[in-house]
């Protein structure tokens, strides 16, 4: 069942599909097709006479009528899912569009990262897939303000993962002044929903002490 954590997740990629070209490219070193067209697509697919499938978000690079690669992103807290499925969402979604597809499959745990950073073997001769995986590890620790400020969605995935350094979330709150005012709060919602309770007793701390509204439901609760 989907958690606060996956929506955040997801909804962070759903809000700006090129946050997806920019991990892929930028931080985990994959090639895509460069294009300014990247949209977003039916994140149900299908090839009759199998079933339905389901993906957490579809990324198409390209135009509509002949779409240079496709970006299925996946998130993934757990090792429940069977691998051998992402090599079926591939599959079918390469069937239906007709060019090259990459997984993206984003884990906040390391254990978990590692497990689906593995090659898929998917049973067909000759086709493996080798998923592409946002772990732990590969999210940087932003500690500069700036940096926060000009990638608030990795800031967010930030503090997640490294919010337990203090640095890091105070980059990113100091990063929310910078941003639009009706932007701040979405991303302080989305870094609050997906951080362990001790970080966000740290955000509520930090966000406390500063003389600009505090946007989490600790605040709108006490704080009015």
């Amino acid at each position: 069942m989907p958690s606060p954590r996956h929506d955040s997740l997801i909804q962070l990629f759903r809000d700006r599909p090129h946050l997806v070209v920019e991990i892929l490219r930028d931080l985990l070193g994959c090639d895509l097709p460069a294009t300014p067209l990247v949209r977003l697509e039916s994140t149900t697919f299908n090839t009759r006479p199998s079933d339905d499938i389901e993906a957490d978000l579809v990324v198409v690079l390209g135009p509509p009528a002949d779409p240079a690669h496709a970006v299925i992103v996946e998130v993934q807290q757990d090792r429940s899912k069977d691998p051998r499925q992402l090599a079926r969402y591939a599959a079918a979604l390469w069937l239906l569009l007709g060019c090259d597809v990459t997984v993206l499959v984003v884990c906040p745990d390391a254990r978990t990262a590692a497990h689906y950073a593995r090659p898929v073997d998917s049973g067909l001769t000759g086709y493996r897939l080798q998923p592409a995986v946002l772990g732990p590890d590969a999210i940087p620790a932003i500690t500069d303000p700036q940096q926060a400020a000009a990638w608030p969605e990795l800031a967010a995935m930030a503090v997640m993962v490294h919010g337990r350094d203090r640095k890091v979330v105070e980059a990113f709150t100091a990063a929310l002044a910078e941003l639009p005012g009706e932007h701040a709060p979405q991303y302080y919602e989305h870094a609050y929903s997906m951080s362990a309770p001790e970080i966000r007793r740290l955000l509520e701390e930090i966000m406390t002490s500063t003389t600009w509204p505090v946007y989490s439901p600790f605040a709108r609760e006490h704080y009015g």
